[in-house]
This record gives structure tokens, C-alpha cells and sequence, in this order.
């Protein structure tokens, strides 16, 4: 497997987590954010964004064959983490599984999703009263 086609797998779980609802960004691991910041002192300043695949590791089993896709994403707190883990999950194994089928190198993929916080603005339930209290 070269490093090309496992950047392409984690181009396409990148682009399939992304477009599942209640998912803002994906997260770097420590190691790609301090790869970042030790190509970020050898940039200019104004250099481009890191690229939406830094919340995505993937590596493939010599033997198995089989794909192990880790996604960190961070979530709005509009939909519910357990729901949006679900999706993300099943969004990067389907379209894991059918890049590989396309180019070659089928195999089981298995998708980890860590979620490593929400954002937004909690929504207003009212203002708080004492128990046993009536709005005026």
C-alpha cells in the first residue's frame, strides 16, 4: 500500500464525515497537530489551512487486508453525539469500502469515531425558577 492511496482513503473519509449533519470540523490527533506546528514555523505567515484530513488516520492490515479508519470529529451540540457517531461511522465505512472496491484493495474496514467536543451555543430552555414556581 503506498502513501498515496492512504491519503486518498483518508481524503474520502474526510469528505464523508464531513458531510454528515452535526459534524463542524474533524480534530487532529497530538502527532498530526504537532507535525502541523513543526511545518507551521518553516511557513510564511498566511499559508494555507491544514488540510480536512488531519482528523483522519487509516491504515490497512498487511495480512488481512483490512481497513482501520480512525475519524476525531467535533460536533455541533444541535444533534445528538450518539446519533452523529452512528452516521459518521457508517458514512466513512460505506465510502472506505467503495474507493477501495473502485481502485483495487477491497477489504473489511473497521471505522473508530471519537468525538472530542461539541460547539455552539446551548440552547435557552427558559430562565431558571425555583422548583415549585410559576412563569409571571
Amino acid at each position: 500500500m503506498t502513501a498515496v492511496r492512504t491519503t486518498s482513503v483518508e481524503r474520502t473519509a474526510a469528505r464523508a464525515a464531513l458531510a454528515v449533519p452535526g459534524v463542524s470540523e474533524l480534530q487532529p490527533s497530538l502527532r498530526q497537530s504537532l507535525a502541523e506546528a513543526a511545518t507551521r514555523v518553516r511557513r510564511t505567515l498566511g499559508s494555507a489551512a491544514p488540510s480536512p484530513e488531519t482528523g483522519i488516520h487509516a491504515e490497512r492490515a498487511p495480512r488481512t487486508g483490512a481497513w482501520h479508519v480512525e475519524v476525531r470529529c467535533v460536533l455541533d451540540e444541535d444533534r445528538r453525539a450518539l446519533d452523529t457517531a452512528r452516521d459518521v461511522r457508517e458514512s466513512v465505512r460505506s465510502a472506505v469500502d467503495a474507493y477501495a472496491t473502485r481502485h483495487g484493495v477491497p477489504g473489511p474496514v473497521t471505522v473508530v469515531v471519537t468525538i472530542t467536543r461539541t460547539t455552539g451555543h446551548r440552547r435557552s430552555h427558559g430562565p431558571s425558577r425555583p422548583p415549585g414556581t410559576t412563569a409571571p
